[in-house]
C-alpha cells in the first residue's frame, strides 16, 4: 500500500502546499495539495482507513486526506485556476486545488468526513454535496442552510457518509457564474464491504461545457445554451485521455452532468448496464442492456460492462455538435454552392482565405486553417487511418490483452489482425 507521501511522488503530479489563510489556521488544517497538470493520475491506493478499490479520474486525480481522531479530513481550496483544455488552448477558470474540476473525493460508507473549504475567490461561495444524504446545515446552500463563505475565510463541513454510491460537489452561491467558470468535483463513496460491487477498473469524469470565444481565455458566464467547448473534466478531444482497459476486465464508468443540456453517451463494440445513479445502486433485476445512456442535467450515472472485445472503441456524446470544438452557430450552409468566383474576389483582399463547405465540412479535418491564438480547430486529432474529424466529448476505450492490473498507460493504436479492417471492394474474392 502506498503512503500518502509516496502517492504524491509516484503520481508524477506537480504538487505544492497551498498557502493558508492565516498562521493559526495553518496549524490546524490538513495540507491542501495542488495539481498543476491535466493528465490522468494513477489511482490513490488508500494509505489508511477502510480499504477499497480506488477510482481513476479521467484527466484528474483524487484528493489525499489525513485521519484525525476517527475523522477523515480533506481540504479544498476554491480559487482561480488556469486549465489546459487541450494542447494549444488554455482557459482562465475557477476550481479547486489548482484544477477544474476539483479533485475527486473518495471515502467509504460509514466514514466520518470533515471537509475544510478555504475561499480564495474574489467573491463568497459554498459547496453543496450533490446526492449525499446529510444534516440540513451541511447541505451547502448559501443563505438557506448556511452563511456564504466570505472571500479569505475557511469553513468546515462535517457529516457521515451513510450510503455508498456516486455523487458530486458544486457551489450553491452565485452558481450561474461559479458553475460557468468550472467549479465542480466528483465524490465516490465505496461500500463498506470492499468486495460488494467490486470491478477491476473504475473511471470517473464530469460532463461540463464552456462558452469561450476564439482567441480568448475566459468563459462567457451569461451563456445558457450556446456553448462551444464541450468537455469531459474540462478537456476536449484530442486532449481527453483514453480509457485503458485490460481484456476481460469488468469496467465501471461513472459520469456526472453539470451542463445545461442532456447528453446521450454512447460506447462502441460493447453493451453496458446502468448500475448506479445519484439516488443509489440499481438492483440487478432492474438493469437492462444498452449501448447509449442519456445523461439528464444535474444527474449521475454509473455504467458497467465486461471488456470482451480488443480494439480501440469510440466513446462519445451522440449529439453531433458536442463532438466539435469552437462551434460557430451562425455559419451558413454552403453545401452545393459554387464559391469559386466569390473566393477569387476575397483572395484579393485576404490571400489566406479558403472557401469551404461546398462539399460538406470533412475537409476541415485535413486543412490547417490559420486560427486566432488559443483556439482549437472544430475537429482535430489523427488516428492510425487519418483524421478522426472529432473534437469535444470524444475519446477511445483501448482494450488490450496482457496489461498489468494497474497499468493505465496508453498502449498506442490497436493493431488489427490481418483481414479484419473494412476495405475497398475489388470484385469477387476467391
Amino acid at each position: 500500500m502506498m503512503s500518502r507521501r509516496q502517492f504524491l511522488i509516484g503520481s508524477g503530479a506537480a504538487l505544492a502546499g497551498a498557502a493558508l489563510v492565516s498562521r493559526a489556521q495553518a496549524a490546524s488544517l490538513p495540507e491542501a495539495p495542488v495539481l498543476e497538470k491535466a493528465a490522468t493520475q494513477p489511482p490513490l491506493i488508500p494509505p489508511n482507513g477502510r480499504p477499497y478499490q480506488p477510482v481513476v479520474t479521467l484527466n484528474g486525480w483524487t484528493l489525499p486526506w489525513r485521519m484525525k481522531a476517527g475523522w477523515k479530513e480533506f481540504h479544498l481550496i476554491a480559487e482561480p485556476v488556469r486549465r489546459e483544455i487541450a494542447p494549444g488552448m488554455t482557459a482562465n477558470l475557477w476550481g479547486y486545488n489548482g484544477q477544474s474540476p476539483g479533485p475527486t473525493i473518495e471515502c467509504v460508507e460509514g466514514d466520518k468526513v470533515r471537509i475544510f473549504v478555504t475561499n480564495k475567490l474574489p467573491e463568497h461561495t459554498t459547496i453543496h454535496w450533490h446526492g449525499v444524504l446529510l444534516p440540513n446545515g451541511m447541505d451547502g446552500v448559501g443563505g438557506l442552510t448556511q452563511p456564504h463563505i466570505p472571500a479569505g475565510r475557511t469553513y468546515v463541513y462535517e457529516f457521515v457518509m451513510k450510503h455508498s454510491g456516486t455523487f458530486m460537489y458544486h457551489p450553491h452561491s452565485d452558481e450561474m457564474v461559479q458553475m460557468a467558470m468550472g467549479m465542480m468535483g466528483f465524490i465516490v463513496v465505496h461500500p463498506k464491504d470492499p468486495d460488494r460491487y467490486r470491478v477491476d477498473r473504475d473511471f470517473v469524469f464530469l460532463i461540463n461545457a464552456f462558452d469561450i470565444e476564439p482567441g480568448s481565455f475566459t468563459p462567457r458566464v451569461n451563456t445558457m445554451l450556446d456553448f462551444n467547448t464541450w468537455c469531459w473534466n474540462s478537456r476536449v478531444f484530442p486532449g481527453i485521455d483514453p480509457l485503458v482497459v485490460r481484456m476481460g476486465d469488468r469496467v465501471r464508468i461513472r459520469m456526472g452532468n453539470l451542463t445545461m443540456t442532456n447528453h446521450p453517451i454512447h460506447i462502441h463494440g460493447h453493451r453496458f448496464s446502468v448500475t448506479c445513479t445519484d439516488g443509489g445502486w440499481v438492483p440487478q433485476s432492474a438493469r437492462w442492456p444498452e449501448t447509449t445512456v442519456d445523461m439528464p442535467i444535474g444527474s449521475l450515472r454509473a455504467v458497467e460492462f465486461t471488456a470482451d472485445a480488443p480494439g480501440d472503441w469510440a466513446f462519445h456524446c451522440h449529439k453531433s455538435h458536442h463532438v466539435m470544438n469552437a462551434m460557430g452557430h451562425g455559419v451558413p450552409t454552403m453545401i452545393g454552392v459554387d464559391q469559386r468566383g466569390v473566393a477569387e474576389k476575397i483572395n484579393r483582399l485576404l490571400p489566406d482565405y479558403m472557401a469551404m463547405g461546398e462539399r460538406g465540412m470533412a475537409e476541415m479535418g485535413e486543412m490547417e486553417m490559420p486560427l486566432p491564438d488559443n483556439t482549437l480547430p472544430m475537429m482535430s486529432g489523427q488516428g492510425p487511418f487519418g483524421p478522426l474529424e472529432m473534437g469535444g466529448m470524444f475519446t477511445v476505450v483501448k482494450i488490450r490483452q496482457g496489461l498489468a492490473r494497474d497499468d493505465y498507460n496508453d498502449p498506442g493504436w490497436y493493431r488489427h489482425p490481418e483481414g479484419t479492417v473494412a476495405r475497398e471492394w475489388a470484385g469477387e474474392e476467391k
